[in-house]
């Protein structure tokens, strides 16, 4: 195994640097605007605008793999992500900045769909599960890192663009000069939406105010502890010891999840998410200790929600449709990210920075009145269930081609992916529409 996770260290490294780059970027804007007395509706439609890019670039990002192959994919898409970051040092108006959000939510969206389908396709079905958690784990320690690089910068000049720039050109050098062939392209088909809505509702119902939860949460928590009156390093800190206790809780959270009612663990977990932000509503003024206590029991409860949703639709969807489903759900979970924020950034504007988890209580308490274990007939439960629990990234460090590195899935046999082959080669004035396919196409 140790032999495996090592012949993938060229897309794992690529990984980190992006989630280095993304985890910084994202606390420094907040904190950058908060500074500037920028109102945090500004915040939150920054964070949306990412989050929207990734969800609207997916389809984006598998025709152009499919038309010019995963690394020149991938070293594209990271020249605009980073010339992106690199126009913020340069143009201060906020309405530009939301459309480089946007622009690189799509290009990340195509570079993880790239490392993710090429985990897939050299990963071999006994292994996938221990790949896709060392992805993970590579992924949410990313994540944690940029917020710890982010306290070496206690005055939010442009140096922290600089780095996140740098994070996000180097990232494209493992991929640029490894050594491995590119794999086959997944291509999904059209997705059968109405069915899921049908028969996993609870299960979209749980991921969307996840969505919301998590997308609000790496937005505008920063803003909440500067408003607080804590450093820059502190509110990193702040931020960082949630993302590390919620990627930490994975693992004993699944065992849990495998041993008893997932709709009933999932409904406790937003009750106790109700009544533990409660001290946070602004009224108390706490030490920092007490903070971090809080904000790492906040991620152990908010980031393991998507996993236990996720695992809670695959008890009730067959396996040959699971790989539409992972799509279906990281698209429900993405549009939520784009609604928190905004939601969140309203109430900080018109009632103080306490708001936000005001907000965080009333998202937990939805959940709390719509997750019913007595809802559950088991009509459509497969046969077994439980499904495994599979450690899941949060704030959508995922594309929708992440569903096929679960271990619960044989993406040989998934309806919703056919395999196709990439051909690179220059077009030919004998190519037409009444030309014979070329190899590695099918005819239209």
């Amino acid at each position: 195994m140790l032999a495996t996770l090592t012949s993938f260290s060229s897309l794992y490294l690529a990984s980190l640097l992006m989630m280095v780059g993304t985890g910084l970027f994202n606390t420094y804007v907040a904190l950058r605007l908060n500074s500037q007395a920028v109102g945090a509706v500004w915040v939150g439609a920054l964070i949306a605008g990412y989050y929207l890019g990734l969800v609207c670039g997916a389809r984006m990002g598998h025709k152009l793999i499919i038309r010019v192959g995963h690394i020149r994919a991938y070293v594209a898409c990271a020249a605009v992500a980073t010339s992106m970051i690199l126009l913020q040092t340069l143009v201060e108006a906020l309405p530009a900045w939301l459309v480089f959000r946007i622009i690189t939510g799509v290009a990340m969206v195509t570079q993880l769909m790239v490392i993710e389908s090429w985990l897939n396709e050299q990963t071999e079905n006994r292994q996938r599960g221990r790949v896709f958690s060392f992805y993970m784990l590579v992924s949410g320690l990313g994540t944690v890192l940029g917020q710890l690089a982010l306290t070496a910068y206690p005055v939010l000049d442009l140096r922290p663009l600089t780095f996140v720039g740098i994070c996000f050109a180097v990232c494209l050098v493992p991929l640029a000069l490894t050594a491995r062939s590119h794999p086959a392209a997944q291509l999904p088909t059209p997705l059968d939406v109405k069915f899921f809505v049908k028969r996993v509702p609870m299960s979209l119902t749980a991921l969307f105010v996840a969505g919301n939860l998590s997308g609000a949460f790496y937005g505008l928590a920063p803003v909440y502890a500067a408003q607080q009156g804590y450093t820059t390093s502190q509110s990193a800190i702040f931020v960082a010891v949630a993302v590390l206790a919620g990627l930490l809780a994975q693992w004993p959270i699944g065992w849990l999840s495998d041993r008893v009612n997932r709709v009933g663990l999932i409904r406790f977990n937003a009750l106790l998410l109700t009544l533990i932000v409660l001290p946070l509503w602004g009224w108390l003024s706490l030490p920092f200790w007490l903070l971090l206590t809080l904000s790492s029991l906040c991620g152990i409860l908010l980031f393991t929600l998507y996993p236990l949703g996720a695992a809670f639709a695959n008890d009730h969807v067959e396996a040959e449709r699971r790989v539409g489903l992972a799509a279906v759900l990281l698209i429900v979970y993405g549009l939520g990210a784009c609604v928190g924020p905004l939601i969140a950034g309203v109430l900080m504007d018109y009632g103080g920075s306490g708001m936000f988890f005001v907000f965080n209580s009333l998202c937990a308490a939805i959940l709390v009145a719509t997750m019913r274990p007595e809802r559950v007939t088991g009509l459509h439960r497969v046969d077994e269930a439980p499904v495994h629990f599979v450690p899941a990234p949060d704030g959508l460090q995922a594309s929708p081609m992440v569903g096929t590195l679960d271990p619960r899935t044989d993406p040989q046999a998934d309806v919703y992916v056919e395999t196709v082959a990439v051909d690179n080669s220059p077009v030919t004035e004998m190519e037409g529409p009444d030309a014979p396919p070329a190899p590695g196409k099918t005819a239209p």
